[in-house]
């Protein structure tokens, strides 16, 4: 049965959603594409894992002093979408790539339309990085979490990566 907790972040609050012991969801608030609450199973113990590693592993993302994941995830979706989510987790940490870049990698470079509906319906956000992926001419285009935090995680990503280290507030 899945399970879930709430964190505070700079984007603000976080849903983490584990189910047998993987991190199966990471949602915004006011998430496009948010699955109903009720899938999101009972109240979690942010003490237990993947809570506590993700919880560890978000703080220290945004205090500048982690630049890759290693949560165990469990990511459902079609095998289209699964490698999408595998490819997104491969975009270097502050860096970013366009959706054409992206369907060209997979292998269908006229994919770039289905590549951002699946990264549209990434259900872990922040940790694999949908927020990589930006429209053909460099603008920031869609984003479930919204245009606004798409920049700041894409601004700080690139501060900290610059050396500036400094943690932004949303």
């Amino acid at each position: 049965m899945p399970a879930h907790v709430v964190l505070d972040s700079p984007v603000g609050p976080l849903t983490l959603v584990a189910t047998d012991g993987a991190l199966s969801g990471l949602y915004m608030e006011k998430q496009r594409h948010l699955p109903p609450v009720e899938t999101f199973g009972a109240p979690g113990d942010p003490e237990a894992e993947p809570f506590a590693t993700a919880a560890a592993q978000l703080a220290a993302y945004f205090a500048g002093e982690l630049t890759r994941f290693d949560i165990p995830l469990t990511l459902r979706g079609t095998p289209f979408q699964q490698r999408v989510w595998a490819a997104l987790q491969e975009i270097p940490y502050g860096e970013t790539t366009t959706y054409g870049e992206l369907a060209a990698e997979l292998g269908n470079p006229s994919a770039s339309r289905a590549v951002g509906l699946a990264n549209g319906r990434n259900p872990i956000c922040i940790v694999v990085p949908c927020h990589r992926v930006i429209g053909s001419t460099g603008s920031l285009t869609g984003y479930g979490g919204g245009i606004d935090r798409k920049r700041h995680l894409l601004d700080f990503e690139r501060k900290v990566r610059a050396g500036a280290g400094e943690v932004m507030l949303f």
